[in-house]
This record gives C-alpha cells, sequence and structure tokens, in this order.
C-alpha cells in the first residue's frame, strides 16, 4: 500500500483549521458528500501542495443482499478519479432493506448496520466486494464498522470474518481501532484477539476517533476525545505492523485546532510506542521468522490462516 501518513477526516467545518496544520498528510472526505465537478476550494488548495484526499463512501450498502448500486459505484469512482486518490474506501455494513427482492418497500436505515458474521453473509459480501472492485478505478479498502448488537448464530469471530472476505477478495482492510474498542465495551469481544487474527499485510490505513459510554453502552460519537482505550489498541496494532495511514475522524462538536493538532500528537505517539514494543520483543526474542515479524508475533498456521477459535 501507499504510505499515507497521518491524515484527519476532511469536513467543511474545519477546513481551514486542516489546510494550517503543518503535519497533516492526507485527508478523508465523505464520498457523498463531494461534486466531483466542483470540489471544495479547500480540497484544490490541499491537492496542488501535494496532498492527498481519499474519498470514503457511506451508502453502498456493501453487507446487502442486492448488489451494489450502479449509479453509487459509478459516483464513487468518479470521485476518485477526480481526486486523483490512490484508493477508495467503503464500510462493511448493510445500509437498506426491502425493494426488489421482497415484496416490501425498500427502506434506507440511515446507519451503518452490522453484517452476521455467518458463512452466509459472507459469501454475499464477498460476491458484492467483487463487483464494486470490478467497477472502481483504484483498490478498494473496507471498514469494520462499531456494533451496538450482535446477530444470534454467528460462526467467525471479528479478525477470522475480516480474514477470509481478504482472503477470498483481495481486498484491502480499513481497521478503526475505535470500532474494535466499541465492540468490546458492547459485545464483550477482545480487539487483542481480533488484531491478531487479521491479515495485516492487507491494512490500507486506521482510523481513529471518540465516544462515549453511557449506561454500560459505548457510543462512537466521533465528537469527542480520542480515549486511551482506544490509544492502547492503537498501539496495539502498530506493534504488529507498522500502519500504511492513521487518520483522525471528528464529525461534529470541532474543538479548537490546537486540540485537535493535539490529538494528533497522540496517536503519532501511540503508534511510536508500538514500534519500540515491537523492537523489544525482536532483541528479547533475538530472532526473526523471516519475514520481518518478530518471532511468534502475527504468525498464522501452516495454512497460512490465523489459528482458528473453537
Amino acid at each position: 500500500m501507499q504510505r499515507l501518513g497521518t491524515g484527519i477526516g476532511w469536513r467543511p467545518e474545519i477546513a481551514d483549521a486542516v489546510e494550517r496544520m503543518p503535519d497533516v498528510d492526507w485527508v478523508e472526505v465523505v464520498s457523498e458528500n463531494l461534486c466531483p465537478d466542483h470540489p471544495p476550494e479547500s480540497l484544490k488548495r490541499l491537492r496542488a501542495r501535494g496532498v492527498t484526499v481519499v474519498p470514503h463512501g457511506v451508502s453502498l450498502g456493501l453487507g446487502g443482499a442486492e448488489r451494489p448500486d450502479e449509479g453509487r459505484l459509478t459516483a464513487l469512482a468518479e470521485r476518485a478519479l477526480a481526486l486523483g486518490s490512490p484508493l477508495v474506501t467503503e464500510h462493511i455494513a448493510f445500509v437498506r432493506a426491502g425493494g426488489a427482492l421482497t415484496a416490501s418497500p425498500r427502506l434506507e436505515a440511515g446507519h451503518l448496520l452490522p453484517v452476521p458474521r455467518t458463512r452466509d453473509a459472507l459469501d454475499v459480501l464477498c460476491e458484492n466486494i467483487r463487483v464494486a472492485q470490478d467497477a472502481l478505478p483504484v483498490p478498494l479498502a473496507v471498514e469494520n464498522i462499531a456494533a451496538l448488537l450482535s446477530w444470534p448464530g454467528e460462526e467467525l469471530t471479528e479478525g477470522q470474518f475480516l480474514y477470509e472476505l481478504a482472503d477470498r477478495t483481495g481486498v484491502r482492510l480499513l481497521i478503526d481501532v475505535a470500532n474494535l474498542h466499541t465492540n468490546h465495551v458492547n459485545q464483550g469481544e477482545d480487539p487483542a484477539r481480533a488484531l491478531a487474527e487479521l491479515p495485516l499485510e492487507a491494512l490500507a490505513y486506521v482510523h481513529v476517533a471518540g465516544g462515549f459510554e453511557r449506561d454500560g453502552v459505548w457510543h462512537d460519537s466521533h465528537a469527542h476525545p480520542v480515549p486511551e482505550p482506544v490509544l492502547g489498541i492503537l498501539s496495539d496494532l502498530a506493534s504488529r505492523v507498522t500502519p500504511p495511514g492513521v487518520l483522525l475522524e471528528r464529525d461534529e462538536n470541532f474543538p479548537e485546532p490546537g486540540e485537535l493538532e493535539r490529538e494528533l500528537a497522540a496517536i503519532g505517539k501511540a503508534v511510536e510506542l508500538g514500534r519500540t514494543a515491537a523492537v523489544g520483543r525482536t532483541a528479547a526474542v533475538g530472532r526473526t521468522d523471516g519475514v520481518g515479524h518478530p518471532a511468534g508475533i502475527g504468525r498464522t498456521t501452516a495454512g497460512g490462516r490465523p489459528p482458528r477459535a473453537t
């Protein structure tokens, strides 16, 4: 993957502040909020000085029963070409139901809903991603989402599900460490186990965001400071692989620019802590596995897959 560096989600409310940030290497923009023929002047200025812009889609619904809408795929492709983007991203989620495959009218959820981690759902998701990959002019990366619920009868852990997805389709992964924390609080899932099971060679970049807990439920608000547990998961990830890019998401309740810059600095420190830990483990073991991983870290089974849960 292209080395992206440190990034921030571009939003109109903080456009001026982002332009003045000295250490921002790239930005991500919500694809559906962008007109490719008339991009904001701020994005034009950022691109002119060499800042990479990545379109981030929210409406494809790759986890739905229907094939991806051709019009939405065309729109995402147009934005990638207009911005000269090295890749585009979307979510592992479904966002609508009903319509052609049922007798009920089509309903838009207005929210990213979790895909059941079953073999059948994985088959549908893989086919939808292949359709999207064929229609896009640049590589696609897909993001794990934050879930308030899990489906009954799930057959795979989050890490296993993502591993199978990347293995079968070659799709890149956008790993949101804040979403791993959300699923830890709300579903009791272990973020370290998820990271251990992921095909980290498929990592495109990483999302980091804040949220808040209320009555034992973690809300992925993108409107609060990044908490220490999320930074800890980021350090764990960085101890396993050097992320090509790390991006701070903030969608509302925007703080003053200095606070955003301090959050970016904290993210950079968390990545550096992870790298230091990896070096320390390598030195302690005194050998590597031959591909740059400390021995015993990030290893897979003989079949190339991470160990399975039993």
